[in-house]
């Protein structure tokens, strides 16, 4: 909320046991919040509030006045000319009467009517017009309506990534000493319906850390280094997108000399809807032990604290505040108990989450479930993580995490999760060092990092089934399961999965997939690449025909910006067989070093170099055999050339000798002829004389 403002306009918070403890979600401070809203629906910005607090709530609430100076019409709030703020009451930091028209926009008829489909339960009118508050210092505040619960909650496209974000939550409370979540479906005997339940036995939350839990945008992760959660954001869309209403149980131990507490928090969508309200508002309640016994810790009066009593059991699914007391009792010294009900269905008026198709899984029915898959992960047992994480929260939460703190248990629904590690599916692994290469408007908060990329053939891979992807996590949590980034043609590239741990990009606020920026394009680059190069080169051995990796080929449509050049992106290092430790579930980290650096940097990047000299020289050594296979081939055809022409120059030199034998012959028969002539002349001359 504005605390900043606060600071500086009024003294330091000190709390008191005459604070109220309803909360309201909008971004003013919560201490001026009006038991009646009015405002001038007419003109709402012209109007000015009177900020006397000796008047009455009646004269707070109808003097309106109108400030124009000179010929502009500018209307301005009253004290916004004033150097200092009007004196504002400070007797009471909430409002003394929370709960007061809880059910003043419920007809006679009980609650008004809500759709139970998530997709569709923002389509609704709130109640016409409303009356707007004014924050401490006479400025107008921002409110925050109901129906931004919901569209917050759409984030989550896909409702098992709900669950992961509550889980992180549990995991993160590992440093209070936490060493189970559980995660179970629970029978709402109020209503008949089922709810869910996700619970562990953290440090828990006091009064304060409570109130932030429940309220938009505030983490106190965000500036610690091994926390997941850094938004303030997941429980509100995790819980939201599960189901319409969730109730939060946390008790939390006394340390530096203060007592224990335990507080009891209402988020429920179906009661903002069905009242009416304009803002999101929060009944609490909140305990203290004293001794041995629970006392309440009544923060304005025991009339408030009745009200938020009524409000709670009326819309939870308790009926008494012995009731909710029970839930206490469940979690011993210290934890917390989140309880989701009025869970959310399909357009076929089923449950989103099946409870009935695995006793001790929870999985989604609908687009996600695909029997084919389901009947191929049971026929191939290696690739079954790929074929049932979308529908199945037992195989998504195997491998949600890199690694698992030692003695930790994930609980689902009576069973223990088995950690699963996907390089365990892998067979012919190789490991390669990818350092990211950061664009020039890049802030690079350790240039140092890098990730290991271990990847393999699946184990059901000769069996030739479509099963391909990288697996990319970031501070140990899955944030793109069997990411497919190669889609070829035919079957190129199957059988081919991956793992890396990329922490040196920054992941979505729904935590499933990462910001669209220059480090990433890089990365996905060259982890096609990675995949091409593996698959050309060992295909073969699990049943396809050999591949000739071709550098340029599937680049044409990368190639027009510089981050996505194949040769100019990031580099790749060393190529070795990966052990069958990697990625072991030791924690927190399987990297030497700091920031997940080996400390060998020179000696990795000289090597890395004498690989590429020695890629540089196979690649020279292949053209030089091709070349010599081409003029073996150009000789084998100048000797077939000139053999033919050996033969056709044989042929016509016998040619030409019989013709000129001929020839002879000829003239020699010419020869005789002629002579005969002479002869038969010279006989007929002698006879003529005589």
């Amino acid at each position: 909320m504005d605390n900043e403002v606060k600071q500086e306009t009024l003294p330091p918070y000190i709390p008191r046991e005459d604070t109220v403890t309803l909360i309201d979600l909008c971004s003013s401070d919560g201490s001026d919040v009006e038991e009646e809203r009015r405002y001038n629906s007419v003109n709402p910005v012209g109007s000015k509030r009177g900020r006397d607090s000796s008047s009455s709530a009646l004269d707070r609430n109808n003097v309106k006045k109108v400030t124009v100076e000179g010929e502009l019409a500018v209307v301005l709030p009253e004290g916004f000319d004033q150097s200092t703020p009007p004196p504002v009451n400070l007797t009471h930091t909430f409002p003394p009467d929370p709960c007061n028209n809880v059910f003043s926009n419920v007809s006679s008829g009980g609650r008004v009517g809500s759709c139970k489909q998530f997709w569709k339960a923002g389509d609704y009118e709130g109640a016409p017009g409303g009356n707007w508050d004014l924050s401490s210092g006479g400025f107008d505040h921002v409110r925050v309506h109901p129906k931004f619960l919901h569209s917050n909650a759409t984030s989550h496209k896909w409702a098992l990534g709900a669950f992961a974000e509550l889980l992180d939550n549990a995991l993160d409370e590992v440093a209070s000493g936490a060493t189970y979540v559980n995660v179970d479906m629970l029978e709402n005997k109020k209503e008949g319906n089922r709810m869910l339940l996700i619970e562990d036995n953290g440090g828990g939350m006091d009064p304060e850390k409570m109130r932030q839990c429940m309220s938009l945008g505030y983490s106190a992760k965000s500036k610690l280094a091994n926390t997941i959660g850094q938004y303030g954001n997941g429980f509100k869309t995790s819980t939201m997108r599960l189901g319409a209403d969730v109730i939060v149980f946390s008790r939390c131990p006394g340390k530096n000399g203060k007592s224990s507490t335990q507080s009891i928090g209402l988020l429920s969508y179906t009661f903002l809807r069905s009242t009416g309200k304009e803002d999101i508002v929060v009944p609490m309640l909140d305990y203290e032990k004293r001794d041995s016994e629970w006392s309440k810790i009544v923060r304005s009066s025991l009339s408030d604290w009745d009200k938020n009593v009524k409000t709670i059991i009326q819309w939870s699914p308790f009926s008494s505040e012995e009731d909710l007391l029970r839930q206490f009792g469940l979690m011993k010294d210290h934890g917390t108990r989140i309880i989701i009900y009025n869970l959310w269905e399909d357009d076929h008026g089923l449950l989103e989450l099946d409870f009935d198709a695995d006793p001790h899984d929870i999985q989604l029915r609908g687009v996600n479930r695909d029997e084919k898959n389901i009947k191929m992960a049971a026929q191939f047992p290696n690739s079954r993580h790929f074929l049932t994480f979308k529908h199945s929260l037992r195989s998504y939460v195997s491998i949600l995490y890199l690694r698992i703190p030692p003695a930790f248990r994930i609980i689902l629904r009576g069973k223990d999760v088995e950690h699963h590690n996907v390089v365990n599916d892998m067979m012919q692994t190789e490991q390669i060092t990818y350092r990211p290469q950061y664009g020039a408007d890049t802030y690079v908060k350790d240039s140092n990092m890098s990730a290991v990329v271990v990847l393999g053939f699946v184990k059901d891979a000769k069996h030739h089934v479509d099963v391909q992807g990288f697996n990319v996590y970031h501070k140990n949590r899955l944030i793109k399961p069997f990411w497919r980034i190669w889609n070829a043609a035919g079957s190129d590239g199957r059988g081919v999965i991956g793992v890396l741990e990329a922490n040196f990009v920054e992941p979505a606020h729904d935590k499933q997939g990462f910001e669209r920026t220059t480090v990433l394009s890089r990365l996905e680059t060259r982890l096609v690449q990675m995949q091409k190069i593996y698959w050309s080169t060992n295909c073969h051995k699990i049943g396809y025909a050999p591949r000739r990796y071709k550098p340029g080929n599937g680049y044409s449509h990368r190639d027009t910006s510089p981050e996505n050049d194949p040769e100019g992106s990031a580099p790749s290092g060393i190529k070795t067989r990966a052990s069958d430790k990697f990625y072991s579930s030791s924690y927190p980290s399987h990297h030497k070093g700091d920031n997940g650096v080996s400390g060998k940097d020179s000696s990795l990047y000289l090597q890395e170099e004498l690989r590429r000299e020695k890629e540089r020289s196979r690649a020279l050594e292949d053209e030089v055999n091709l070349a010599r296979e081409k003029i073996e081939e150009m000789s084998k055809e100048q000797e077939n050339l000139i053999e033919i022409f050996t033969e056709e120059r044989d042929r016509r030199d016998g040619e030409e000798e019989s013709l000129r034998r001929k020839l002879e012959e000829a003239s020699n028969t010419i020869e005789e002829l002629l002579n005969k002539v002479r002869k038969l002349e010279e006989s007929k001359g002698s006879s003529w004389r005589r």
